[in-house]
């Protein structure tokens, strides 16, 4: 089952992007998952399984406002 995610979590995922980065935002939780690229800006959407079967790790929040 998909972990809980939240609105701006940072997750990482097994393969790289083709820009290179494989680090991603959710933008849109529901039936699917928005997630946007980090690196490139470049947003897709995962069911909910898929997004199970391809996350590797979700990242820690980073620091705002220091």
């Amino acid at each position: 089952m998909l972990p809980e995610l939240q609105l701006d979590d940072h997750v990482q995922l097994r393969k790289p992007h083709p820009c290179g980065s494989s680090e991603w935002v959710v933008v849109r939780m529901g039936a699917d998952i928005g997630l946007e690229c980090r690196g490139c800006k470049r947003r897709v959407l995962l069911t909910r399984r898929e997004l199970a079967r391809r996350l590797k790790a979700i990242l820690p929040k980073e620091e705002k406002g220091e």
